[in-house]
């Protein structure tokens, strides 16, 4: 079952915000296997199959240094296709001695962590398949393990790093929020998410057609904590990809309701979380 893809509301793009371009380019190109689909001065679409995009990075005017214990981004995640893929991704990390985060086993997907240059969260992961998730009632187990790196290298044997493969998508995404009580009612009666796993009282995990989370949602930053200053380094929004118009319209009538912020521009209505996280609602092509 593919849960990037219709009738599922998933994650299609991340827009990240970095205080030099050029480094950031060469680093998602040679170190995490992004192509650039476009560029121009202050900012690169980056894409793995040379159409969709999955990847802004800007270099905004007068940027601001990434701003600790706000609310914004913990990490964005690339979903790989396979095992192999997610071989060959970290052999490629540790041949480049580049700093890794962690390395977990959650059970339904291994995963690896690291940070680009500005220090924004990346997760390269690739799932199980979903037969193999243990559900209990409505609720999704994730634990974290120590990924079982010597077998997943030997995995990598004989092959060669070649960059993201094709197949990548924006897996999921994770979220630094303010108050946990609001997010749940925002992303879950406005957006349409369920809930699939709460992580004691300072996370939740989301998802829609029981994928284990399309969009993760924690206070590890601080309950209250406030949104980081405009053009600061960080996510400056992401993208939602809805099935249809008429899922589109409907949201926008849910949020209208809710009486969060929203507006619409050239068929993408804008909306904010009740922490500031910026999110642009598209209807899948």
């Amino acid at each position: 079952m593919n849960f990037h893809s219709k009738p599922h509301t998933y994650v299609g793009q991340v827009h990240l915000l970095v205080s030099d371009l050029e480094r950031s380019i060469t680093f998602y190109k040679e170190m995490i296997g992004f192509q650039v689909l476009e560029q121009t001065k202050n900012q690169a679409v980056l894409t793995t199959d040379g159409t969709t995009p999955l990847l802004t990075i800007e270099q905004p005017e007068g940027v601001q240094p990434k701003q600790p214990r706000t609310t914004g981004l913990y990490h964005f995640a690339l979903l790989l296709p396979n095992r192999k893929e997610l071989a060959k991704a970290l052999l490629h990390l540790l041949q480049n001695r580049y700093p890794m985060q962690g390395a977990s086993d959650h059970s339904v997907s291994e995963a690896l962590y690291l940070a680009d240059p500005d220090g924004n969260g990346i997760e390269i992961y690739r799932d199980r398949p979903a037969d193999m998730w243990n559900w209990q009632d409505d609720q999704v187990f994730m634990d974290t393990r120590r990924l079982d790196v010597e077998s997943l290298l030997a995995e990598a044997e004989g092959e060669v790093w070649t960059g993201l493969p094709k197949e990548t998508v924006m897996g999921h995404i994770h979220l630094h929020v303010a108050d946990l009580r609001a997010t749940e009612e925002f992303y879950i009666q406005a957006l349409g998410f369920d809930i699939v796993l709460r992580y004691g009282p300072q996370a939740l995990f989301t998802s829609t057609g029981r994928y284990h989370h399309h969009i993760g949602l924690n206070v590890w930053n601080g309950v209250g904590a406030p949104a980081p200053k405009p053009n600061s380094i960080g996510m400056k929004y992401f993208t939602l990809l809805l099935p249809n118009e008429e899922s589109r319209v409907a949201t926008v009538a849910r949020l209208q309701q809710l009486g969060a912020y929203v507006v619409e521009k050239n068929s993408i209505a804008i909306t904010r979380d009740p922490s500031g996280n910026e999110i642009h609602l598209l209807v899948q092509g």
